[in-house]
């Protein structure tokens, strides 16, 4: 990894000397914990980062936002010690530091949460929180106190409310308290400012009102400041003390606590009011059925039986609390993991799928929950990955023609507006060359569009979204809603599974909700509210006549 030089930084502090940190230097009494002034990042050509400031004060939870691609990733592997900017200078209690490593941003109290945790399934939570920092005795044998660690361990996790023994294995923890311990352990190493990176992502509503009363919790009794990115403004609007974005890789402005509200967010995000498609009429009752599942049996609810039809031109939305075996259903529909018991129908015919490619072969489509594993080869182009299902159909005794394929993908990335980070580089770039870009390159909301893309190139008669939105910011979210309307309007049916309740509420046109691998209910457009779709998604009934 490169490094700036001394001179690129003023005021220039190394943070392994002793003094680094703290010594006789006097602080400015009224100088905020951090101070990002005018970094700039480039890859290549592309100017990921253009002086780019941000400030964060002490005991403050300040929400970074700004649409997939606009840059916080960048600036926050900056903090965190992962990247090095090309110019630009941190300040930390008004001191200007040179971070070179995680290690160093660690010695200024700077801990990072990502996404995707880092928690080693193979240990305990003692051994999670104090990985290489491990207590130990019989001199230079350096064994490990295991009493000691357990016992230091247990100061961390209680006031977290990690109601557990430091020796239960990592493995066998959901992902909130495996987030805990994470917390646990930026706390075990004295950290002042954490950055939590879309903490809630796959959290319950009920374990997401959690976090963010632990996260007030950091922040007032533990003088913790947070840097809190989100693309659920709701969670925004209810913690942030101050709200900073980004667009383009540069400053978007910022909002006060009293200005933070979802229509000023949006517009700091992407510089205009974003419409939401929401459905207006009600699904064509004459429609034919395309498909139905009759007593569906799933690997991991085998005694379960669930059954429910989809019109053509008809979303309808799969609701239901983590684990309630939304995915399951549609992994069956797709053959991952074939069904153990019941029928599926294809436009009133019965099929069997054992296998993706027996769905495939009915138009059964999956756009699966974890896109980068899943529905992507990372490594190739996105040309590559949007022709791969269907390269028969570009094939000659074998042979691809490069230029039927490459149209074709032109004209998916013009049709979904598949944006790169090469369009922000010197000169821009056209459809080719976003075609030519690989698919691990672009954001999470692009890299949605290509997973569909895929998949519209197929003409199909079925999609199944696993969480289409997740990690999505809210522009790319309503284009991918306009997508899925537009897809129901000519007749395609959806089936879509979403944690996100204004997603559910909004984009369907009858909610099946599950509970512990069954369908609790399915609510028409009329029954449709927040509180029916808990209710059933908790397993109480509801008073009256549910639509089925």
């Amino acid at each position: 990894m490169s490094t700036p030089s001394k001179q690129s930084w003023t005021g220039y502090v190394d943070v392994n000397q002793p003094d680094s940190v703290s010594g006789s230097a006097k602080i400015a009494p009224h100088s905020p914990l951090l101070e990002m002034r005018g970094v700039v990042k480039r890859f290549g050509g592309v100017a990921a980062l253009s002086n780019v400031s941000l400030t964060v004060g002490e005991s403050e939870i300040l929400a970074l936002i700004g649409e997939n691609g606009a840059g916080k990733s960048t600036l926050m592997k900056i903090l965190g010690g992962v990247h090095a900017p090309d110019a630009g200078e941190i300040l930390v209690e008004g001191r200007s530091v040179h971070l070179r490593s995680t290690s160093d941003a660690g010695k200024l109290g700077i801990a990072f949460i990502h996404q995707e945790l880092s928690v080693l399934g193979n240990l305990d939570i003692a051994g999670n929180i104090f990985l290489g920092r491990e207590p130990t005795f019989g001199g230079p044998l350096k064994l490990i106190s295991r009493r000691t660690m357990f016992e230091e361990a247990r100061k961390y996790i209680e006031p977290l409310g990690l109601d557990m023994s430091p020796d239960t294995s990592a493995g066998l923890l959901s992902i909130a308290h495996q987030q805990l311990v994470e917390i646990a352990r930026a706390l075990s190493q004295n950290a002042r400012l954490i950055i939590m990176d879309e903490p809630t992502s796959s959290l319950t509503p009920r374990e997401t009102e959690r976090l963010l009363t632990l996260t007030r919790k950091l922040r007032d009794e533990n003088n913790v400041s947070i840097i809190y990115i989100s693309h659920r403004l709701n969670e925004v609007e209810a913690i942030a003390d101050r709200v900073s974005g980004l667009r383009d890789g540069q400053n978007a402005g910022e909002l006060a606590k009293s200005e933070i509200t979802r229509d000023a967010m949006v517009r700091l995000m992407v510089g205009r009011d974003i419409r939401v498609a929401v459905r207006d009429a009600e699904t064509d009752q004459n429609a034919p059925v395309r498909l139905e599942a009759r007593g569906l049996q799933t690997p991991r609810y085998p005694s379960e039986k669930v059954s429910f039809s989809v019109r053509a031109g008809e979303v309808l939305g799969f609701a239901g609390l983590v684990g309630a075996g939304r995915t399951e259903i549609a992994q069956a529909l797709f053959g991952i993991a074939p069904a153990t018991g019941g029928e599926i129908y294809m436009d009133g015919s019965p099929v069997q799928v054992k296998t993706p490619a027996d769905a495939i072969s009915h138009g059964v489509y999956l756009i699966p929950e974890d896109r980068r594993h899943s529905g992507l080869a990372l490594s190739l182009p996105i040309r590559e990955n949007i022709s791969l299902p269907n390269l028969g159909a570009f094939a000659t005794l074998g042979i691809i023609r490069g230029q039927e394929e490459r149209k074709m993908a032109e004209d998916m990335v013009t049709r979904l507006n598949v944006r790169s980070a090469l369009q922000r580089g010197e000169g821009g770039a056209n459809a080719g060359q976003v075609a030519d870009a690989p698919a691990q390159s672009l954001s999470g909301g692009n890299q949605q569009k290509v997973v569909l893309a895929k998949w519209l190139a197929m003409e199909p008669k079925t999609l199944l979204f696993d969480e289409p939105t997740r990690g999505v910011d809210v522009g790319a979210k309503a284009e991918i809603y306009d997508l899925i309307r537009g897809l129901a309007a000519n007749g395609v049916a959806v089936l879509l599974i979403s944690s996100d309740m204004e997603e559910v509420l909004g984009v369907s046109d009858r909610i099946a909700v599950m509970h512990e691998g069954k369908i609790t209910g399915i609510l028409g457009r009329t029954d449709f509210s927040e509180e029916n779709v808990m209710r059933l998604a908790v397993g109480d009934a509801l008073s009256g006549k549910v639509a089925g």
